[in-house]
């Protein structure tokens, strides 16, 4: 056994396991890796909870549960729908708590869409051209313009797609990997399929559908 291994102690196996949830088996491997940096280890968490999630993701999510919230003493409201593969996990705390954060987080930040996949082309051109015209103002060379209106284009999945938004309740993490550390935890394909959102006074309100979330769910 490595001294590393030796070194990792039951407070640093319990300090992560209270900031994760992670299995402790899981908890300690992390830790060994991260040489007992319990914020490094929580990094490695992540990354095999996203891995996890995609190894999942192809699964069928025809399980789940609607829930809504309501925020501003009644002024917002959402409805959103999210999957997973049994009735089983859908009954579990964990996964409540995720479909409740996610309605939350869905009153506060308002996104128009749920993933990347899901922007319309409209939407992605019209938003392109806005950019490439305030770029090209600077009177900047052409490959210059184009490389700014890149950039500009990354942060606008940021700003309107749920999963590419940092969460409200943790920045250092998006929705998506949200999703995915609950994924890693719970052992089942979790997806947001669809929500909508609305605001007093406001007649537009927002409802979004996700294409990767109707084939999960076929």
């Amino acid at each position: 056994m490595s001294t590393t291994t030796v070194n990792i102690t039951a407070a640093q196996v319990k300090e992560l396991r209270d900031k994760t949830n992670a299995p402790m088996m899981d908890c300690k491997n992390a830790l060994t890796e991260a040489k007992g940096d319990v914020e490094a280890a929580i990094v490695v968490l992540r990354k095999k909870g996203i891995a996890t999630a995609a190894k999942k993701a192809t699964r069928t999510t025809s399980e789940g549960s609607v829930a809504s919230y309501i925020h501003a003493g009644g002024k917002i409201g959402v409805l959103v729908e999210v999957n997973c593969e049994s009735d089983f996990v859908a009954r579990t705390d964990d996964f409540k708590m995720l479909v409740h954060d996610i309605a939350m987080h869905i009153a506060a930040t308002d996104p128009r869409f749920i993933r990347k996949e899901d922007v319309t082309p409209e939407a992605f051109e019209k938003e392109k051209d806005i950019y490439r015209a305030q770029a090209a103002a600077t009177g900047k060379p052409a490959q210059v313009v184009e490389k700014i209106v890149e950039g500009k284009m990354g942060k606008f999945y940021e700003d309107v797609c749920l999963y590419e938004q940092p969460f409200i309740k943790d920045q250092t993490m998006t929705v998506h990997q949200l999703i995915a550390s609950v994924v890693g935890k719970l052992g089942e394909n979790i997806s947001v399929k669809r929500f909508a959102r609305f605001k007093v006074g406001d007649v537009n309100e927002t409802v979004a559908v996700s294409k990767a979330g109707e084939q999960a769910a076929e």
